[in-house]
């Protein structure tokens, strides 16, 4: 019995640091933007947009798939400003802005 706790215990540690290895090596790193630009969109998920939600939009404008914020039916004007000018102004990973219309 002894020896297959310690087995267990054995297969578990070696296959943790396995995956803490893979975590680091294989970590897929997300453009920040998309959630800033998430925060600052109204959140009804409304689909009004043409988007599965307020996420989907969000990353297609950080994307430049979407090039005007007014695609947001919701949103207000002063939400869509601060987006475009938040997109205009804060570069990527990269270093580059995306060029964004209200």
């Amino acid at each position: 019995m002894i020896h297959a706790v310690i087995a267990l215990c054995i297969i578990g540690g070696v296959l943790g640091f396995m995956l803490g290895i893979a975590n680091k090596y294989l970590k897929v790193e997300e453009d920040e933007r998309i959630d800033v630009v998430s925060s600052k969109l109204p959140g009804v998920n409304c689909g009004g947009c043409g988007f599965a939600g307020c996420g989907g939009l969000a990353t297609a404008l950080v994307e430049g798939s979407v090039k005007s914020v007014s695609k947001c039916v919701v949103a207000n004007n002063i939400a869509k400003k601060d987006i475009a000018d938040y997109l205009n102004t804060t570069p990527g990973p990269d270093g580059n802005t995306i060029e964004v219309k209200e």
